[in-house]
């Protein structure tokens, strides 16, 4: 099995993991940098979830998803949309617990949840300039099932404590999803409780910063099958997600 073939299979695993957060029914909304999130939610509405509604951050509500852009920010999330939806709106649904699902990306996550998404050192001198909030800091925490993702994993990314709090969400446990397993972070610490089939725990302990628990009913992840995969790759006509994960 060629490279290419690999990292396909692993885009896949994650981007159907991904998708398998998502229940029919669901309000789910997408932020800013998000095109695996988008890729998850278009293949959730075309297999088990067609009655899933999305709001787009270019201000649309259930936009048509027949391709997968290189920007979440493409105005062709404008096409086929129900109806506009602002940003404000958006929060106020947020807060007044209207939003099912929101994927977070960061630049490290800890084994308590916080994430980064500010800087590396002092945020009032910072070594780089992370993109932002960008207002992740409030949605997290009204999102009634956030989930954190992590597609490249390593030690500089899954890290002991992160260097600026720009999230925490301290009163729930969250599901974190990456290249090589997924945990479930906060309060009490951190726990691993699947890994992809081409992932080992010695591995992943290698490529983990913070300590984390084993849980006894830890499993391998079910890889998604031919039919899945077909519906993946008419989306993602360009293979944008192979870029992206791993």
């Amino acid at each position: 099995m060629n490279d290419t073939v690999d990292r396909s299979l692993h885009a896949d695993t994650v981007v159907a993991w991904m998708a398998e957060q998502l229940h029919d029914g669901d309000v789910v909304a997408t932020g800013v940098a998000s095109p695996l999130a988008i890729l998850a939610i278009a293949l959730a509405r075309a297999t088990h979830a067609p009655d899933l509604m999305y709001i787009s951050c270019v201000g649309s509500l259930d936009p048509a998803l027949p391709e997968l852009h290189r920007s979440s920010e493409d105005l062709a999330y404008l096409d086929g949309r129900r109806a506009e939806v602002s940003i404000p709106d958006l929060f106020d649904h947020a807060r007044r617990g209207r939003v099912d699902v929101v994927f977070f990306g960061a630049g490290e996550i800890d084994g308590s949840g916080q994430t980064n998404m500010s800087a590396a050192g002092e945020l009032g001198r910072p070594r780089v300039k992370f993109p932002g909030v960008a207002g992740a800091s409030s949605l997290r925490r009204w999102v009634k099932r956030p989930v954190l993702l992590m597609p490249r994993q390593g030690k500089r990314s899954l890290v002991e404590q992160v260097q600026v709090a720009s999230t925490t969400d301290p009163a729930r446990r969250t599901p974190l999803i990456t290249d090589l397993g997924i945990f479930e972070v906060g309060a009490p610490g951190a726990a691993l409780v699947g890994l992809h089939a081409w992932s080992s725990e010695e591995q992943i302990e290698e490529r983990t910063g913070f300590a984390f628990a084993t849980s006894p009913s830890l499993a391998t992840t079910r890889a998604p099958d031919a039919a899945t995969r077909a519906v993946i790759a008419r989306i993602d006509c360009h293979d944008l997600r192979l870029g992206l994960v791993g």
